[in-house]
């Protein structure tokens, strides 16, 4: 197996451990940052109020990560973090929940783009395809790790788990020898679902960019994801459920999110009038921090990229 440290450096006692975990995540943010600085240029919005808003959302994300987990673990009947409440910030000895760093970190950008006057569907559409792919980058790491894997299985892409990573009942090595026993590999499922589901999406910007309305590509986002992770709770037997169900907390949350991307688009195409609540604007809003010229939008739209999204504003310029 692949080692999970890429490296280590000594100074003194002290060790720094440079791990696969660590640098795939950072890639994933990096790749999805990326994609949304250029999605926003190309709307003729400032690239740099993405970079900027990072000293926001990291930060968020990963607390939400870490607390999102602890919160999932303490409901399933697993009492360590009440009862040792410092493990909570022993994050190296591993942790993290996706869906936790999704809402805090959307969360932050929610609020940055309203203090920065950047429109909030502008950024939440930008982001969605980064999500996917950020993600698909990241879960490698799972598999040096040998962690998020699924039940056993005869199918020949099946996975070994050496002993010291499995979870009852599969850690009893006489019922499930480590040399002929393999599993399902959900992080790989997840991969290819996120690239498919990212597919969904840049062909939608890029076939319908004058029907989409603001928010409709996050909106599509919620519903591809948490189908997705429908999907793969079959096969996550790791995860911690309702007592007395096999439902977990997780696909309540993928459920709800569904269900939040179907309405966000009935309501936008004014398919569901519900009071009080407002379809918005057809179109986006730049800010006056935006440094993109009329013409280069123009020239961006003119080659039909599969990352634009049709815009029409007053303050293109």
């Amino acid at each position: 197996m692949i080692d999970p440290i890429i490296f280590s450096i000594s100074i003194g006692n002290i060790t720094f451990s440079f791990y696969w975990y660590g640098f795939l995540v950072m890639l994933g943010v990096g790749v999805a940052a990326w994609m949304t600085a250029l999605a926003v240029k190309k709307q003729g919005e400032n690239p740099d109020l993405v970079r900027d808003s990072l000293l926001w959302v990291l930060p968020a994300g990963a607390v939400g990560a870490r607390l999102w987990y602890v919160l999932n673990v303490t409901l399933g009947g697993n009492l360590r973090f009440i009862e040792e409440p410092m493990t909570i910030f022993k994050i190296q000895q591993g942790g993290l929940h996706y869906f936790g760093a999704i809402l805090l970190g959307l969360l932050a950008l929610y609020f940055y783009a309203k203090h920065k006057q950047l429109d909030v569907w502008l950024a939440l559409d930008a982001v969605s395809p980064g999500l996917l792919l950020g993600q698909a980058i990241a879960r490698p790491a799972n598999f040096i790790n040998q962690e998020l894997y699924g039940q056993p299985t005869k199918l020949p892409w099946g996975i070994k788990i050496e002993a010291q990573h499995r979870i009852a009942p599969w850690n009893n090595m006489a019922l499930f020898p480590e040399g002929t026993t393999r599993f399902h590999p959900t992080f790989a499922y997840e991969i290819l679902w996120n690239l498919v589901a990212a597919g969904v999406l840049f062909y939608l910007m890029r076939k319908y960019k004058d029907m989409l309305k603001p928010g409709i590509i996050f909106a599509v986002w919620l519903i591809l994801a948490g189908v997705g992770r429908q999907v793969i709770e079959f096969f996550r037997p790791d995860q911690p459920v309702f007592p007395g169900t096999g439902f977990s907390y997780s696909r309540l949350v993928a459920v709800l999110m569904i269900i939040a991307g179907a309405l966000l688009i009935l309501i936008k195409y004014r398919l569901l009038e519900i009071p009080h609540i407002n379809p918005g604007r057809e179109t986006y809003r730049l800010t006056t921090h935006s440094e993109v010229q009329t013409s280069e939008i123009k020239q961006v739209h003119s080659e039909g990229d599969p990352g634009s999204v049709a815009v029409e504003s007053e303050n293109n310029r």
